[in-house]
């Protein structure tokens, strides 16, 4: 646990001095708790979670960085590889792939990535899954917008 708890400081420096440098991503660590963190992340641009703020919740076990964080959208988003109602993320590293040279920012970066290119073949919303699927792009950027401007817009008064 001393490991994790070095690595996680380590993270906590990098993030502080990276703020500036990467304005995509705003990652915060619990005052009271190194295990939790949330990460504000703003979709991509050309993809219809452009101009979205999505809050993202990270659970990194005592192993870290030996087995990966547990990851997941708190912002509703309509998306293949996020379940719909919990926010479980589908994402190779996050699972099977992942390495510890990953960093909670660089899996920010590659949920980001996954954002703009969705895995249709591996959903976790299977209706957002299907309209890919199908080949009805139009019909899965539409509803993305929707949800997008729904929950990760702020609210004009």
């Amino acid at each position: 646990m001393q490991a994790s708890r070095a690595r996680l400081f380590k993270e906590y420096k990098e993030v502080q001095r990276e703020k500036v440098a990467d304005p995509d991503i705003q990652l915060v660590c619990d005052d009271s708790n190194i295990f939790k963190w949330t990460a504000l992340i703003k979709g991509p641009s050309e993809t219809p979670f452009e101009g979205g703020v999505f809050q993202l919740a990270f659970a990194v076990p005592e192993q870290y960085p030996l087995q990966p964080p547990q990851v997941r959208f708190l912002t509703k988003i309509f998306h293949p590889n996020v379940h719909f109602k919990t926010g479980e993320i589908c994402l190779d590293i996050l699972k099977n792939a992942w390495s510890p040279a990953w960093t909670l920012q660089s899996v920010c970066r590659a949920i980001i990535a996954l954002m703009a290119h969705p895995e249709p073949d591996s959903p976790l919303n299977c209706d957002s899954g299907n309209l890919l699927r199908s080949g009805d792009a139009r019909g899965y950027q539409s509803m993305a917008r929707m949800y997008t401007r729904l929950a990760a817009m702020p609210k004009k008064g």
